[in-house]
């Protein structure tokens, strides 16, 4: 029966008004005065105590303010360990390569059928009905990309007087899509990496006779085509081939279908390489993509 008059007595103290004033020492003039009680002295240092936690927490979370906290990661810790989870998923990928690859060997050694590993085309297409005859259609595409390729400028001669007459040939672009990756002949990447559209159509950057015509476990379906003053333009990774070794092919001529086959690729691209003199040279000088 006591506890809730001691309750009673306890909140009505909270609400008990107190005066806190300031005197002039000399005069004993009032100067300055504050009526409170010990409820809003709690409620005050509450607000204080929050808005300086609110304060801190977003010092902490959008300010580089959080690197000094002991054990969280500084800017190039948080760098290194994105590139060392982008290495690692690299790594895991060629190791299921190299176990594919493996596996496929001692099936072959064993005198089977090792399993495919190249990408599977789109079931859904019909490549042995694809009519290649020209068509209204094609005859207006193919106006429109000579009326393109008048003002190439990538074909105009930068380094002066050249031996060859590469600069005076016109070059069809084999497919049209986003180079992703450029010609770097320091790092050994010896062509182009073209990304476009899933089942496009590749075709010949000029007249010329296929000399190759085949599948490798690194690069996929390669086809390569024999031009004239010795140059050569090679098309790699394809999902399928649609010329044989010795045809002859004609400038804008469908080729391949771009695909992603091969170990040595990420995704469905073309990578395209030009070869003059057995030199490596930069497609993008000669081929507007």
């Amino acid at each position: 029966m006591l506890k809730p008059k001691s309750n009673k007595r306890y909140i009505s103290k909270l609400k008990n008004k107190y005066r806190l004033s300031v005197y002039n020492d000399q005069t004993f003039e009032e100067v300055w005065v504050m009526r409170l009680s010990r409820l809003n002295l709690i409620a005050a240092a509450g607000g204080i105590a929050i808005t300086l936690i609110t304060i801190v927490t977003i010092l902490i979370a959008f300010t580089p303010i959080r690197e000094f906290i002991p054990g969280y990661p500084d800017g190039t810790t948080r760098r290194l360990m994105v590139q060392n989870s982008f290495k690692t998923d690299s790594l895991e990928r060629e190791l299921q390569q190299w176990k594919i690859y493996l596996g496929n060997l001692h099936t072959v050694l064993r005198g089977e059928s090792p399993d495919n590993l190249e990408s599977l085309p789109d079931t859904s297409v019909r490549y042995k009905e694809i009519n290649f005859a020209r068509s209204l259609e094609d005859s207006l595409l193919r106006l429109q990309i000579e009326s393109e390729e008048v003002y190439n400028l990538s074909i105009i001669n930068t380094a002066g007087e050249r031996e060859d007459n590469l600069t005076k040939l016109h070059f069809f672009p084999p497919v049209k899509g986003v180079v992703t990756n450029s010609f770097n002949a320091q790092h050994g990447h010896l062509g182009v990496d073209v990304v476009a559209p899933p089942n496009e159509v590749i075709v010949a950057i000029a007249d010329g006779t296929v000399i190759l015509s085949s599948w490798t476990l690194e690069t996929g379906y390669v086809i390569q085509i024999q031009h004239i003053n010795n140059l050569i333009s090679i098309y790699k990774h394809n999902s399928k081939l649609l010329k044989k070794s010795g045809s002859q092919i004609k400038a804008g001529e469908a080729i391949a279908i771009i695909g992603n086959s091969g170990e040595l690729t990420t995704g469905p691209h073309l990578h395209f390489e030009l070869w003059h003199n057995g030199t490596p040279i930069n497609p993008e000088q000669y081929v507007v993509f």
